[in-house]
């Protein structure tokens, strides 16, 4: 092929002088040529036909957009080859410069805008205990074969997970358990029943607030890191490669963060207790003028364990719930940044979320139980 018939060229239809045939080659290599041709297109032109180009990449694409905008020109009334509509389509795309659509805000839209919510929150909801089912099974097949376990892999998220999360959990439950302390004897002073505040420490912590507050802590501080790392290594595409070498990305991935969770949050939140205990001793004696050893020796004598049961029973709970949102999340990851941060962002919510929600209903049950 000599180079003059590889060169773009235009003529027009001799039967409808509103169409223009287009020939050649529309590449980058013919850049100049092709723009001195759109140049001299007739002013009556209304329709192209590019299907006799014999080859166009994305620059031959992009000219004849702008010339369709320069024009006025329907894009939808250029012709293509066959061979050329994918790139087309996905030049296009990306080349469309038009003002995003306003967004409506009657009545109908708003309606409409709340059902694609429930939709999509229904099928989170779905895929929530679909994933669950799929990990409980693994989980029991862990246990007839052995050698799936992943010990090295269990023990690292075990130290991220519990080790690490230490110092900051028992910082906060001891401030929120001398907050509790603090508020508590405010209201108990106009009784005269100061001393009663240890009952109050004592109760709202080894029931609620301990497993309430590490929940949160993790929710907030486990669940994203799990989104965010299993994030990458799907937009990476290791996922991928997991799946290639034969591998199950829920044994390797999964069920060591899901199993550290499990074994590290009860601990935690058994250290939750005592510092939020520890809190309560605190601002007895230097806020209520309560001894030490009469604070522990009224704790000690009002102390009942159905209570620390009843906190700790929720623990294993939370910890399924806070590692199934953050790998489910991490897992659902597109491939992009943004879909990343989003998935990230989603997985912190619905931990929390879910968590409150679970232990509210969890308090509910067991005081209608009688525990």
């Amino acid at each position: 092929m000599t180079p003059s018939t590889a060169a773009p060229h235009i003529e027009t239809d001799p039967g409808d002088a509103s169409r223009l045939r287009l020939g050649g080659r529309w590449t980058l290599r013919f850049a100049g040529e092709i723009g001195a041709c759109l140049r001299d297109a007739p002013e009556s032109v209304r329709e192209i036909d590019a299907t006799g180009v014999e080859r166009i990449d994305s620059i031959g694409v992009l000219q004849l957009i702008r010339f369709a905008r320069r024009r006025e020109l329907d894009f939808d009334r250029f012709r293509f080859h066959d061979n050329h509509h994918a790139l087309v389509e996905a030049i296009e795309d990306v080349a469309d410069d038009r003002p995003p659509r306003k967004r409506e805000y009657g009545f109908a839209a708003a309606l409409a805008r709340l059902g694609f919510a429930v939709q999509d929150n229904w099928k989170e909801a779905i895929a929530l205990v679909s994933f669950l089912g799929e990990n409980l099974a693994k989980l029991v097949r862990l246990v007839k074969e052995p050698s799936r376990f992943r010990l090295t892999s269990t023990v690292h998220h075990m130290e991220q997970v519990g080790l690490d999360a230490v110092p900051l959990v028992m910082l906060l439950s001891f401030l929120v358990g001398a907050v509790i302390a603090f508020l508590g004897s405010t209201i108990l002073a106009d009784f005269g029943a100061q001393i009663f505040v240890v009952e109050l420490v004592s109760i709202a912590f080894l029931r609620e607030f301990a497993v309430l507050l590490t929940s949160i802590i993790l929710a907030g501080r486990t669940a994203s890191a799990f989104t965010a790392q299993i994030g990458a290594m799907v937009s990476r595409e290791e996922v991928d490669a997991i799946r290639t070498l034969g591998l199950d990305p829920v044994d390797l991935l999964v069920l060591p963060r899901i199993l550290a969770l499990l074994v590290m949050l009860p601990l935690l939140t058994f250290l939750a207790m005592v510092a939020g205990l520890a809190g309560g001793v605190s601002v007895g004696a230097f806020g209520l003028d309560i001894p030490p050893q009469a604070y522990l020796a009224r704790m000690q004598d009002t102390f009942e364990l159905r209570h620390m049961l009843v906190g700790l029973s929720k623990a294993p709970v939370f910890a399924m719930l806070i590692g199934l949102i953050g790998c489910l999340e991490g897992l659902q990851v597109k491939g992009t940044a943004q879909s990343v941060g989003e998935r990230t962002t989603s997985s912190v919510v619905q931990s929390i979320a879910l968590v409150i929600v679970l232990d509210a209903l969890a308090a509910i049950w067991f005081m209608n139980v009688g525990w």
